[in-house]
């Protein structure tokens, strides 16, 4: 069953989710929801043609960051200093590159104008956050997400030059401050590099352990 928001802040039962994750539809993009979503491990995903759309996948796809693996050619990129990273610094810049990057198999894009409107509110609330690589003084690469806790919801992430991606995840693994690193979906790159797939219980087990 898909159940239909209005403008009360309450979501249904994560576990009430159809198989493919869908869990409800409707409501709004308001700070105040965004944060009870992702505090419940739900997300919203949807298209400008269609309503909002708010998803709790029976599996998610993480990465604990004591698990990163790094290949021995990114210690060499590493070693050389090719990157600058920095975080926080321009939040907009990061998440409209990322609503313009090419996906593999994908036809537009899910950052529409709305999602990029409320998530950077939520950057301006403090519950968004971002992580730029730089090469020289140029944005050539980073990822953005929301912080529940000690956990890290990673949203989107771009990559201009190669690796400049890859970079972005190390370092939010080797910041300290995350027990989780939520990938929502999976991709052979992210597996490369440790990530791996959990239940939705196990998933929001961390969640709530990260809030208390």
């Amino acid at each position: 069953m898909i159940f239909r928001l209005d403008e009360r802040l309450i979501f249904p039962e994560p576990d009430l989710a159809e198989p493919d994750g869908l869990l409800a539809v409707g409501g709004d993009l308001s700070t105040q929801r965004l944060v009870l979503a992702y505090q419940h491990g739900i997300f919203p995903w949807y298209s400008d043609e269609s309503p909002i759309l708010w998803y709790s996948p029976h599996e998610r796809f993480v990465l604990y960051p004591q698990e990163l693996k790094i290949s021995k050619s990114m210690r060499q990129i590493m070693r050389l200093g090719k990157f600058n990273i920095t975080s926080n610094t321009c939040f907009a810049d990061v998440i409209k590159a990322c609503s313009t990057a090419p996906r593999e198999g994908q036809d537009g894009t899910w950052i529409t104008d709305d999602m990029m409107n409320a998530y950077i509110a939520l950057y301006t609330a403090g519950y968004a956050h971002s992580v730029e690589v730089w090469e020289g003084e140029v944005l050539v690469g980073g990822l953005y997400g929301i912080w529940v806790g000690d956990v890290f919801c990673g949203e989107s992430m771009f990559s201009r030059v190669s690796n400049a991606s890859k970079m972005a995840l190390i370092y939010l693994c080797q910041s300290g401050k995350f027990n989780l690193i939520d990938c929502q979906v999976h991709t052979d790159h992210l597996e490369s590099m440790g990530a791996r797939m959990i239940s939705r219980e196990q998933y929001i087990a961390v969640l709530h352990n990260s809030l208390l």
